[in-house]
């Protein structure tokens, strides 16, 4: 039995992007699109007996028309081919106010053949071509689907937060009682367990995260645990497979130099538990890069010395972020067009900082200017540069001649 497994698709992200003239939509989304057509592509071409999405389709909890037009599209590739599809519900995908539609929901209401909508945690006993699959969901809760106003009135957020853990951990223990141990069954959760590893998803976190703790999700009751919720690609093996995909496509700096990609995992339906699993392996998809390139400019060409550094670099395509060290003397020489034109093959530029060097000035320590002779403040100086001993001692007396010189001839 082999299962595709992604996560965190955020179709919606715009930064970094530009904008078509014809379209009105961002380039951003094709990148999206693009990581996503390779995920599709595969599953067609390698036998793949369920595509297990958990979580965060949209950026937005109310993504345009267009983004959801373009997310169906690719599901329905799959269920016409006979590939079911299990859609879990994010946090991205939940609505603003109770009693509105999900992000995913349409799937659900419409009853598309081959596809599963899990909004709410519940287990479900899913057909494949191999045989049944149990699958176990935890899609993001909230508060008041878990908790009643009068339990929370009381409690602050963490106490709040504990609460919600101990129900959910209860439910899991419930649910990994009443499986059927002869088949399958893997655990989809979007959540953050205590094991994990914050990537870019800081910045796009909403609210105050509950944390599962690892050895509650890693139940040996499931062959396999498929999450979503953090964007950089993490597994532990607790007995099970414990893994995040991360994010399909790159979002932030803060995913620079992380591969992107799914998961396969093959199940042997036919083993017992805790010995199904027969290989887990990571995918990657080509995704857009983020680079940093870093210049020390400290010289007496500054813009010569970016330039340099860029013409070594491999930027096409990328998204850039520059960042030039350079002397406040020097500061007012660095020509950012130059450099912006040396940066044309750029897929964006994101930033040209610079990290300005100012002179330290020393300090005369107890002493004030205005109480200290001239010889004396020219023997603090030198002591500052730390100036060797012999050349301060030529340098004081050569100082106090000039100072004797200047007095005599007042």
């Amino acid at each position: 039995m082999r299962i595709l497994h992604f996560a965190d698709l955020h179709l919606g992200i715009e930064t970094y992007g530009r904008i078509d003239p014809i379209t009105g939509l961002s380039s951003r989304l094709s990148d999206f699109l693009a990581a996503l057509d390779q995920l599709i592509d595969y599953a067609l071409n390698n036998d793949v007996d369920l595509v297990l999405f958990c979580g965060d389709a949209y950026k937005s909890r109310d993504p345009s028309q267009t983004y959801q037009r373009e997310f169906a599209r690719r599901i329905r590739q799959l269920s016409t081919s006979n590939i079911p599809v299990f859609l879990l519900v994010g946090n991205h995908d939940l609505p603003h106010a109770i009693g509105r539609a999900t992000a995913v929901e349409i799937f659900d209401t419409l009853a598309i053949e081959n596809v599963t909508v899990a909004n709410q945690p519940q287990t479900f006993r899913l057909e494949t071509r191999k045989g049944p699959l149990q699958i176990t969901a935890l899609p993001w809760v909230t508060r008041s689907k878990l908790l009643s106003r009068e339990e929370t009135k009381n409690l602050s957020p963490d106490q709040i937060n504990e609460r919600i853990q101990q129900t959910l951990t209860d439910w899991l223990s419930a649910q990994a009682d009443s499986l059927d141990p002869g088949l399958p069954a893997i655990l989809a959760g979007h959540l953050m367990h205590s094991g994990a590893t914050p990537g870019s998803e800081k910045t796009m976190l909403m609210g105050r995260d509950y944390v599962l703790l690892q050895g509650t999700i890693a139940n040996p009751a499931f062959d396999y645990v498929a999450l979503g919720h953090m964007h950089n690609q993490q597994r532990v093996d607790h007995p099970a497979p414990v893994v995040y995909p991360g994010s399909l496509q790159t979002i932030d700096f803060g995913d620079e130099d992380q591969e992107k990609g799914f998961y396969l995992v093959e199940l042997d339906e036919a083993a017992a538990r805790g010995k199904r699993v027969r290989s887990c392996q990571f995918h990657q998809v080509k995704a857009r890069r983020f680079l940093t390139i870093k210049v020390d400019a400290n010289t007496d060409d500054p813009t010569g010395a970016v330039l340099h550094a860029l013409a070594r670099k491999d930027f096409e395509e990328a998204i850039v972020r520059l960042q030039i060290k350079v002397s406040a003397i020097k500061e007012g020489l660095v020509q950012e067009n130059e450099i912006r034109k040396a940066l044309k093959e750029a897929y964006f530029i994101a930033a040209i900082n610079k990290e300005v060097e100012r002179e330290h000035r020393s300090r005369l320590g107890a002493h004030s200017a205005e109480g200290i002779t001239p010889l004396e403040a020219l023997k603090l100086y030198l002591e500052s540069r730390k100036t060797p001993k012999e050349r301060a001692r030529i340098l004081l007396e050569y100082g106090e001649r000039l100072i004797q010189e200047g007095r005599n001839s007042v």
